[in-house]
């Protein structure tokens, strides 16, 4: 038999101490990998009808899907707990960085895309949407700089090509020098998706178009960029219902609530994704859900600057697909996706009780539901014919002592970080420990660079 058509070695994740999977799916005797993929649920009790090559003992672990983060803005790890802004809610926040994000280099976006990355790969994270929608002078390829580092990590990431048009001088939010022109913003949204966007099954990186909100670009732009994507076939993303103050804005700046405005630019469809989306009311959740849209509900975000809580059941019910994001890591000052879930949990249950919100609930919606939000079928839970992405946790810390239920305690008790982390079948995480990544040496080079973006600053 010639190497070519000798088979791939087959991965028995034996007999987990609790496994997250689909309802109707037993996977309490553990999974079988092969080329990358979930090939058999094996029951309680049971062992494999695959022939498996390889035994991994899981009676140690929790196993969840990988974790799918909707929204981030990787960039921001540079600018954590700055003091102007620590008490600024959006719009003073905005404006109190924005000249200071205007600095941002190559290198500086490279280190904050791995410090984003791994922190979220740690966390359990196995694929991760980013907003970057700052190409100051010299950062004109900024998403190229990103698919490298995905690329490096293994991870997968649906990386969006953001944009900024509308300055203050026009009536925007930010300044001048943050903002490019839309035949630019457009020709390079085209140029990244032929350069990088990955179709069908298992694919490691996508491109998605998203413009930052509707107090960043103009009206042209928006229409523009929602024709592009349908011609291109990608989605689009972009903020909205975030504040009062954007519902404000767009009532002044356009005659329009935020979902009427998204209709008038051709957004209201299946293809688009949005971050937030708080303030809406019962009508446009209803317009939401039959459009087939999605929202990417960011609390940790959302509780840091006040701005409300998203009506996750509201929108569930509807029919719009509900995703989880940790949003900006100045803004959440963290990457942290199971920290995340345990915030979803928590928050949503202020609003509708603790029955109405269970773990498996929050932790549907930072797998199956944010798969879908992205477009994905291949991830987001742990079934036959999926992509072998998951997360594997220990109960062996103090916080986990006298805990009952494994599954729902990686939530209630707050685990931070994985053990394990796989993604398409190769280990990612191993230990707690990212395979081939000098955290330390990140650490040094990191902080020197959001020093120096500062010092920049305030020269």
């Amino acid at each position: 038999m010639s190497a070519a058509s000798t088979p791939a070695a087959a991965l028995w994740l034996k007999n987990p101490l609790a496994i997250h999977t689909p309802a109707g799916v037993d996977a309490r005797g553990g999974l079988v990998i092969r080329d990358g993929r979930i090939v058999e649920t094996v029951t309680a009790g049971a062992t494999p009808a695959t022939p498996y090559d390889e035994v991994y003992d899981a009676s140690r672990h929790v196993v969840t899907p990988g974790l799918v983060n909707t929204h981030h803005h990787f960039y921001q790890t540079l600018t954590r707990a700055w003091t102007p802004v620590v008490s600024a809610e959006l719009f003073p926040w905005l404006k109190g960085l924005y000249g200071l994000w205007a600095g941002l280099t190559p290198r500086d976006l490279e280190l904050a895309t791995t410090v984003a990355l791994a922190e979220l790969l740690l966390s359990g994270c196995t694929t991760a949407a980013d907003h970057h929608y700052l190409f100051p002078t010299g950062l004109d390829e900024g998403i190229d700089v990103q698919v490298d580092v995905v690329r490096r990590l293994g991870m997968r990431a649906t990386l969006t090509r953001g944009s900024m048009s509308l300055g203050e001088k026009d009536g925007g939010l930010p300044p001048q020098s943050t903002v490019q022109d839309a035949d630019v913003i457009l020709a390079d949204s085209a140029r990244l998706v032929d350069a990088y966007h990955e179709r069908g099954d298992g694919a490691f990186v996508q491109i998605a178009l998203a413009p930052c909100s509707p107090f960043s670009v103009t009206t042209d732009l928006m229409r523009e960029t929602a024709e592009l994507a349908d011609r291109l076939d990608v989605r689009l993303h972009t903020h909205l219902a975030e504040t009062i103050d954007e519902e404000d804005f767009c009532r002044e700046m356009f005659g329009l609530r935020t979902v009427d405005y998204l209709d008038s630019v051709g957004w209201l469809g299946d293809r688009t994704w949005l971050a937030h989306g708080i303030h809406f009311d019962d009508a446009e959740i209803a317009r939401l859900g039959a459009a087939g849209a999605s929202v990417a509900h960011c609390p940790m975000s959302n509780m840091r600057l006040a701005s409300g809580i998203a009506r996750g059941i509201e929108l569930e019910d509807a029919g719009v697909n509900v995703g989880i994001g940790v949003d900006g890591s100045a803004s959440n000052d963290a990457s942290n996706m199971i920290q995340e879930v345990r915030q979803a949990l928590y928050i949503q249950r202020l609003r509708y009780g603790a029955a109405s919100i269970t773990p498996e609930r929050a932790l549907d919606w930072a797998t199956q539901g944010s798969a879908r939000a992205l477009g994905r079928t291949d991830i987001g839970s742990l079934e036959v014919g999926k992509q072998a992405d998951l997360a594997m946790f220990t109960l062996d810390e103090l916080r986990f002592s006298g805990s009952h239920d494994p599954l729902a305690a990686i939530i209630l008790c707050g685990a931070d970080r994985a053990d394990r982390v796989m993604v398409g079948g190769t280990w990612r995480v191993t230990d707690g420990a990212i395979v081939g990544l000098d955290i330390p040496q990140l650490i040094a080079h990191h902080s020197e660079a959001a020093r120096s973006l500062l010092a920049r600053h305030t020269a």
